[in-house]
C-alpha cells in the first residue's frame, strides 16, 4: 500500500495528498506533519520505514469539505485520491487514483467559495512589447484576456483582480514582482507556447481560430490564456463544457487605477483591513450573490463608455421612479446562486441541494413567466440546458421533451429544443454573468408542426376522456398527449 501511495505522491510533490482508506483520508510522512500543524489534528504513526515510524494523520471523509476550506484559506493545494477498484475483486491494494485537485484558484464547491467575491485564477506571460494577462472564474465560466504595457500596469491589473492563484513560467523571475499574499504556481515553459495555446483554445471553443472573439494578434495574451486553460484542465480531471467563449478587455474601455490608488480609495477593503466601511460595503444592497459580485466588478473597473453608462443610469431611474424596486426585490430574495450552480452542473459536481436551489429559483419566476405566455417555454429551455450540460445525451432530451408535451396543451407546449446558443460578448451588463446568459433556441413551435401535419381523429387511451367540445387529435409521429 505504501508503495502505491509513494507512486501517487511522486506525481504531486507540491500538494497535500488525501489518500482514501475506508472512512478516512489519510496523509503520510511530511504531508501528515504539515496537515497536523495546519488543521490542528492528531499526528500518529503507521508501521515503520527504515526503522523509523511513518507519520500519519487523517480526516473523516464526511467532514472533508470543512478541512479543505481551512487548507485553501491558507494557500494549500490538495490532491484527492479515491478508491476506484473493487475491494472484493482486488488482489493486494485496491486501485486508487487522483480524481480531483483542489487549488485556491480552481474552486467550485459552495462551501469553499466566498458568495460575494469572484474566485479568479490568472496567468501572466511577458511579451516583447506588452504583457499577456488572462484570468478565469471557473465557478462562473467567465474567461477574459488582455494585454497591458509594462510591469506596473500588470501589477495594477493583478491588484484589481486579486486572483486567488497566479500562474507563471517557472523559468521566468516574474513571480517575485507581485504581492506576497498571492499564491504563485509555476508551470513548465512549454505550457506558455503560443502555437500549443492556440490549438488548445480552439479545441475548447470548437473554432478554427479566435478571430470571432477579437483575439487576433494578441500573442502573449493567447499564450497566457492557453497556459491557464491547460492548468485548469489538469486540476479538474474532466471536460469544461461551460467554457464556451473568451472576452477581450482593453485599458481604453475603463479608468486606469494603480494599486496604491485602489487601496486609498477603499473600494472593497479599507486601510484597516475591514470590508464594511468601503464603497462596495456601503453600496451593496443586492438581493443575490450574483448581483453582489457583479457590483464589485463594476466598482473595480469603472467604464468610460458614455453610452453604456447612460443606459445604466436610465435603468436605475426607471426602477426607482416606476415603483418596481420592492416587487423586484421580492422576486430576487431566496434565489440561489444560479450562476455557480450551472457551472457545477456542467462540471458534474452538482449536489442534490444545488438542483433543489435551481428548481426553487425557477419556481419563483414561473408565475411571472406564465403571465408573459412563455412560462413553459422558458422552463423547458432551462431544463434542456441542464440536461445538455450534464451530458445526458439526445435520448434524455427527447424523453424530457415528450414528457413536457404530454402533460401540456399543444397550444402552450412551447417548442422542441436543439443545441445551445451562447452569448459571446465581454459586456457584463446583465445580471448573472456568462453562465446565466445561455439559452436554448426553439427550433419550430409545436403549433406550426401540428398545422403542417395532417390531423386525424383517434380514440382516446383507456381511462382517458377527450376534453369537452374538443376532439382527441394526434399527429403522426407526435406523443399521444399532443
Amino acid at each position: 500500500m505504501m508503495r502505491q501511495y509513494l507512486a501517487i505522491k511522486a506525481e504531486y510533490p507540491d500538494m497535500l495528498v488525501f489518500y482514501r482508506m475506508g472512512d478516512f483520508y489519510e496523509l503520510f510522512y511530511d504531508d501528515a506533519k504539515r496537515a497536523a500543524s495546519l488543521l490542528d489534528i492528531t499526528l500518529t504513526a503507521r508501521g515503520k520505514s527504515a526503522g523509523n515510524p511513518i507519520p500519519m494523520a487523517g480526516v473523516p471523509y464526511h467532514a472533508v469539505e470543512g478541512y479543505l476550506a481551512k487548507l485553501v484559506r491558507k494557500g494549500e493545494s490538495v490532491a484527492i485520491c479515491e478508491q476506484i477498484g473493487d475491494p472484493a475483486a482486488s488482489k493486494g491494494p485496491v486501485e486508487r487514483k487522483v480524481t480531483r485537485i483542489v487549488t485556491p484558484g480552481t474552486l467550485t464547491d459552495e462551501a469553499l467559495l466566498s458568495a460575494e467575491r469572484d474566485n479568479v485564477v490568472a496567468a501572466v506571460v511577458p511579451g516583447k512589447e506588452k504583457f499577456g494577462l488572462a484570468w478565469l472564474d471557473l465557478s462562473a465560466g467567465r474567461f477574459r484576456v488582455a494585454e497591458v504595457p509594462g510591469l506596473e500596469a500588470v501589477q495594477g491589473e493583478i491588484q484589481r483582480l486579486r486572483p486567488a492563484e497566479l500562474i507563471v513560467d517557472e523559468d521566468n523571475p516574474l513571480a517575485g514582482a507581485f504581492d506576497e499574499n498571492i499564491r504563485v504556481t509555476r508551470r513548465p515553459p512549454w505550457h506558455f507556447e503560443y502555437d500549443s495555446a492556440l490549438r488548445l483554445l480552439c479545441g475548447q471553443f470548437g473554432t478554427q481560430d479566435l478571430s470571432g472573439f477579437g483575439c487576433d494578434g494578441l500573442l502573449p495574451g493567447i499564450a497566457a490564456a492557453g497556459a491557464l486553460l491547460q492548468y485548469v484542465t489538469d486540476t479538474q480531471k474532466a471536460a469544461l463544457p461551460h467554457l464556451v467563449s473568451i472576452g477581450v478587455e482593453t485599458q481604453d474601455d475603463a479608468i486606469i487605477m494603480d494599486g496604491p490608488t485602489r487601496r486609498n480609495l477603499e473600494l472593497e477593503q479599507s486601510l484597516s483591513g475591514h470590508h464594511q466601511h468601503t464603497l462596495a460595503g456601503v453600496m451593496d444592497r443586492c438581493c443575490t450573490a450574483m448581483g453582489s459580485r457583479l457590483l464589485r466588478r463594476w466598482i473595480q473597473r469603472p467604464l468610460r463608455d458614455t453610452d453604456t453608462l447612460r443606459a445604466r443610469y436610465q435603468e436605475v431611474d426607471a426602477l426607482a421612479t416606476g415603483g418596481h424596486v420592492e416587487t423586484l426585490q421580492e422576486q430576487l430574495k431566496g434565489i440561489g446562486d444560479v450562476e455557480r450552480i450551472l457551472a457545477r452542473v456542467a462540471l458534474r459536481s452538482a449536489r442534490p441541494r444545488d438542483l433543489a436551489g435551481l428548481g426553487e429559483a425557477l419556481a419563483r419566476q414561473r408565475p411571472h413567466l406564465l403571465v408573459q405566455g412563455q412560462g413553459m417555454l422558458q422552463l423547458g429551455r432551462h431544463a434542456a440546458q441542464l440536461v445538455h450540460q450534464a451530458g445526458l445525451g439526445g435520448a434524455a432530451r427527447k424523453r424530457s421533451t415528450a414528457r413536457a408535451g404530454s402533460d401540456s396543451d399543444p397550444e402552450d407546449a412551447g417548442a422542441t429544443l436543439q443545441g445551445p446558443v451562447f452569448g459571446n460578448s465581454a459586456d457584463e451588463s446583465q445580471m448573472g454573468g456568462d453562465a446565466a446568459q445561455r439559452l436554448y433556441r426553439p427550433r419550430q413551435p409545436c403549433r406550426q408542426l401540428l398545422q403542417q401535419q395532417p390531423r386525424r381523429l383517434v380514440r382516446p387511451p383507456p381511462g382517458r376522456q377527450p376534453l369537452p367540445g374538443r376532439p382527441h387529435l394526434r399527429s403522426p409521429g407526435r406523443p399521444s398527449g399532443l
